[in-house]
């Protein structure tokens, strides 16, 4: 069956959603128009730059023979949904952070990031020199997709609470919003964590649905307004210190493109991947003063909390094996995690304390 047959038919079967009136993509004159879904609303600060970018350039370096048209969360299927719409064919390409999938696969979370896991280096030293886009390449091939890393926010911060957070005791029934297995680490110190679209979360901070959120960093969250509903900001955060964005193809979309073309989406979502983390590095300090002069309080957690965040977190990743894939991938990324620390913590880590300390 040809991927217009395949389009057409999975559309008619499917039932209920926005997913079931997707039509087949359009072919013209040897164009192809390409659905991208991404899980960011549109306008929101860094993450749906990043999806557009990659609209952009994919539709610019094919000099429009690959047209990428971007549906926002909600404007085809909701956030959480692109996974499946991809998987199917009953879209093109997603962009999103791909811990939002562990539920399909929990080694689906090393490809955005995990708690106490890797900077944004650290994981492009795993992903392009060594094993992770070949892992990442292999666990999508199960669901059918074709991924590449597409984008990274750097270091996320701890999050926004309506009170100060004084013990690990005080996550004792706190409803808050984290993905991944950061929130599974969350929940195991007794939080009530929830995964809540990026779109929906100010408003279940403002009604009092939820205590508190992690969102990405200043820039991003000033531009969401959670200073305007919560105080009290904790600046650095144990569960995302360097989270991934992905563009994901239906795989067999994207055998059926040309060797150039297939080229071109790899080399697009490497360079967006570096633009990206870029944009919000660049953003972010401004930002962050622009916050403090709204009032925000910048905190710190203290240590007790930083070391129940730290046995949280290897109960969570441990928990996980499986005997098989996701141990694999496991275990390669913290191979690599200690491969490339050992050497940025004596020189990079060594550096920065002593320009601090010098320079101010």
């Amino acid at each position: 069956m040809d991927r217009r047959s395949f389009l057409t038919t999975s559309a008619l079967a499917a039932t209920g959603g926005a997913a079931a009136t997707l039509a087949a993509p359009a072919y013209a004159q040897g164009k192809r128009q390409l659905t991208m879904v991404t899980s960011w609303a549109r306008g929101m600060a860094g993450l749906h730059d990043g999806a557009q970018a990659c609209a952009d350039r994919i539709t610019a370096l094919t000099d429009g023979q690959l047209s990428v048209e971007l549906k926002a969360a909600g404007e085809l299927v909701g956030a959480f949904e692109v996974f499946d719409a991809v998987s199917s064919g009953q879209a093109d390409m997603y962009h999103a952070g791909d811990y939002y999938f562990v539920n399909q696969h929990p080694a689906y979370a090393f490809f955005a990031s995990v708690p106490f896991g890797m900077t944004a280096q650290e994981l492009n030293n795993w992903y392009y020199y060594g094993e992770g886009h070949a892992l990442h390449d292999e666990l999508g091939a199960i669901f059918g997709l074709k991924s590449f890393l597409a984008g990274n926010t750097g270091a996320q911060a701890g999050g926004w609470f309506r009170k100060e957070i004084k013990s690990a005791e005080d996550f004792q029934g706190l409803k808050f919003r984290m993905p991944g297995l950061g929130g599974q680490a969350l929940g195991k110190l007794g939080a009530s964590v929830q995964n809540i679209p990026g779109g929906e979360v100010y408003q279940a901070l403002s009604t009092g649905a939820i205590d508190g959120t992690e969102w990405v960093g200043p820039w991003a969250d000033e531009k969401a307004g959670f200073y305007e509903v919560a105080k009290f900001y904790y600046t650095a955060g144990f569960h995302e210190p360097g989270t991934a964005l992905t563009l994901a193809l239906n795989r067999d979309l994207f055998d059926s493109l040309t060797p150039v073309q297939q080229g071109i989406v790899e080399t697009v979502s490497a360079q967006v991947n570096q633009w990206n983390l870029c944009q919000f590095l660049s953003e972010n300090g401004t930002a962050l003063a622009r916050l403090a002069s709204q009032g925000v309080q910048m905190m710190q957690f203290p240590d007790d909390v930083w070391d129940a965040f730290g046995a949280a977190s290897q109960e969570t990743l441990e928990s996980n094996r499986d005997g098989d894939l996701y141990d694999r991938v496991l275990d390669s990324y913290m191979a690599s995690l200690k491969a490339s620390s050992a050497w940025l913590k004596a020189s990079d880590g060594t550096y920065r304390a002593q320009r601090d300390r010098v320079m101010g």
